[in-house]
Protein backbone atom coordinates (compact mmCIF):
# COMPACT_ATOMS: atom_id res chain seq x y z
CA UNK A 1 0.00 0.00 0.00
CA UNK A 2 0.93 3.62 -0.87
CA UNK A 3 2.52 5.64 2.07
CA UNK A 4 1.23 9.72 2.04
CA UNK A 5 -1.91 10.81 0.82
CA UNK A 6 -3.91 9.36 -1.44
CA UNK A 7 -6.03 11.00 -4.19
CA UNK A 8 -9.13 10.65 -1.82
CA UNK A 9 -7.43 11.60 1.10
CA UNK A 10 -9.86 14.67 1.61
CA UNK A 11 -12.59 12.59 1.64
CA UNK A 12 -11.24 10.06 3.95
CA UNK A 13 -10.60 13.05 6.03
CA UNK A 14 -14.27 13.80 6.15
CA UNK A 15 -15.45 10.41 6.94
CA UNK A 16 -12.47 10.02 9.92
CA UNK A 17 -13.80 12.95 11.25
CA UNK A 18 -17.48 12.92 10.97
CA UNK A 19 -17.24 9.63 12.52
CA UNK A 20 -15.34 9.92 15.12
CA UNK A 21 -13.58 7.14 14.06
CA UNK A 22 -9.68 5.42 14.72
CA UNK A 23 -9.17 4.58 11.22
CA UNK A 24 -11.27 4.92 7.85
CA UNK A 25 -10.58 3.41 4.04
CA UNK A 26 -12.41 4.96 1.14
CA UNK A 27 -12.82 3.11 -1.83
CA UNK A 28 -14.06 4.87 -5.28
CA UNK A 29 -15.18 3.68 -8.36
CA UNK A 30 -15.24 5.71 -11.58
CA UNK A 31 -14.90 8.86 -9.23
CA UNK A 32 -13.90 12.53 -10.75
CA UNK A 33 -10.65 11.74 -10.06
CA UNK A 34 -10.48 8.38 -11.75
CA UNK A 35 -10.80 5.36 -9.49
CA UNK A 36 -8.89 5.13 -6.30
CA UNK A 37 -8.86 4.68 -2.48
CA UNK A 38 -7.27 6.18 0.49
CA UNK A 39 -6.75 5.17 3.85
CA UNK A 40 -5.92 6.77 7.31
CA UNK A 41 -5.36 5.17 10.58
CA UNK A 42 -2.51 4.29 13.04
CA UNK A 43 -0.25 1.33 12.53
CA UNK A 44 -2.01 -1.20 15.33
CA UNK A 45 -5.22 -0.10 12.86
CA UNK A 46 -3.38 -0.45 9.63
CA UNK A 47 -2.32 -4.05 11.00
CA UNK A 48 -5.49 -5.25 11.33
CA UNK A 49 -7.29 -3.81 8.14
CA UNK A 50 -6.23 -7.27 5.87
CA UNK A 51 -8.55 -9.42 8.04
CA UNK A 52 -11.46 -6.51 7.88
CA UNK A 53 -11.04 -6.48 4.07
CA UNK A 54 -10.86 -9.90 4.10
CA UNK A 55 -14.73 -10.41 6.13
CA UNK A 56 -15.78 -7.94 4.19
CA UNK A 57 -15.12 -9.27 1.13
CA UNK A 58 -16.60 -12.66 2.59
CA UNK A 59 -19.68 -11.07 3.52
CA UNK A 60 -20.35 -9.35 0.33
CA UNK A 61 -19.63 -12.92 -1.36
CA UNK A 62 -22.06 -14.58 0.86
CA UNK A 63 -25.15 -11.44 0.52
CA UNK A 64 -24.28 -12.21 -3.68
CA UNK A 65 -25.69 -15.32 -3.21
CA UNK A 66 -29.71 -13.83 -2.98
CA UNK A 67 -28.80 -11.23 -5.82
CA UNK A 68 -30.82 -12.27 -8.66
CA UNK A 69 -28.00 -13.31 -11.66
CA UNK A 70 -29.65 -10.85 -14.10
CA UNK A 71 -29.06 -7.81 -11.90
CA UNK A 72 -25.63 -9.29 -10.90
CA UNK A 73 -24.30 -8.58 -14.67
CA UNK A 74 -25.46 -5.63 -14.92
CA UNK A 75 -22.43 -3.21 -13.86
CA UNK A 76 -24.31 -0.30 -13.55
CA UNK A 77 -26.91 -1.28 -11.52
CA UNK A 78 -29.71 -0.12 -13.94
CA UNK A 79 -33.42 -1.99 -13.77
Amino acid sequence: MPLGPGKYDDLCTYVREQSAARGAIVIVIDGDKGPGFSCQADLETLLTLPAILEDVAKQMRDGMSSVPPAAAARPDNSP
